[in-house]
């Protein structure tokens, strides 16, 4: 199957994040050596040095800020953080507390879990792409081939085939048996795919707390009690139901299983 080439913005994006990281890495080891520091070199290795004009490494800087500034979104695009969230959130609004626990506390809870499911993905992407590309090892090109492509299995192995078809043909660009999608298709479909299978599950999980609910609004229909909020009563019905069944154990253990 051939291999989709990285675009010009992907490859000036690549090649300054190496870059910076490569400036970083020695700066952090000329720290620990405890090297007196050379400011008119440093002034020299910022603008390039002699056969370099200032352009080149303004547009490289201009780049890098801009990676950083989508980082939050790439992580949202290519790994598993968005159908956490989304979980955890359908999860809280089901058992009917809005602020316990806050927002913060789940978003945490999903990067931590995003890192343990996603991390044999990134040290594969750094052992076989990024650590050669610093060690000099391979060119740009083939150094985002090997990054991306464990973040391409993983990708592949959730993404569904029919929200991967609707936007190629959306896109006019056919996807075949001998062709792989490009990296932007792939990441959108795999998204796409994440968010319906997160509504999927949350779906599964809001149906017995709706149970409750109905149960305890017949209830106080049929004692007379109209006027009294059926969430004021069900609510602690709904945490003691939670809370004897380890939901929060529960529910990871299958989020966890689901990327097993």
């Amino acid at each position: 199957m051939a291999r989709a080439l990285p675009s010009l913005g992907q490859h000036l994006a690549i090649r300054s994040f190496l870059l910076i990281a490569i400036a970083l890495l020695a700066s952090l080891g000329v720290a620990d050596a405890q090297v007196a520091p050379d400011p008119a070199g440093a002034l020299e290795g910022i603008l390039g040095g002699e056969g370099e004009g200032l352009s080149g490494t303004v547009v490289q800087l201009f780049l890098f800020v801009t990676v950083l500034s989508l980082v939050p979104g790439i992580a949202m695009m290519v790994t598993c953080l968005p159908f956490m969230v989304i979980v955890f959130s359908i999860l809280r609004q089901a058992m009917g507390v809005q602020q316990a626990p806050p927002n913060m506390m789940i978003m945490a809870l999903a990067m931590f879990l995003t890192f343990f499911i996603m991390e044999p993905v990134f040290m594969e992407s750094w052992t076989n792409g990024m650590s050669p590309y610093i060690e000099g090892a391979l060119s740009e090109q083939e150094a985002w081939s090997l990054t991306t492509e464990p973040f391409r299995e993983f990708m592949m192995r959730r993404t569904d085939p029919e929200a991967l078809l609707v936007l190629s043909d959306a896109l006019n660009r056919p996807v075949g048996p001998e062709t792989e999608p490009t990296f932007s298709l792939l990441a959108t479909s795999f998204m796409l795919s994440e968010i319906k299978h997160a509504f999927q599950i949350g779906f599964v999980i809001f149906m017995p707390f709706m149970v409750i609910d109905l149960v305890v609004a017949s209830v106080l229909m049929a004692v007379g009690m109209m006027m009294v909020p059926p969430t004021v009563v069900s609510l602690p019905f709904k945490l003691g139901f939670f809370v004897l069944a380890d939901g929060w154990l529960k529910i990871t253990e299958a989020l966890l299983r689901g990327y097993a």
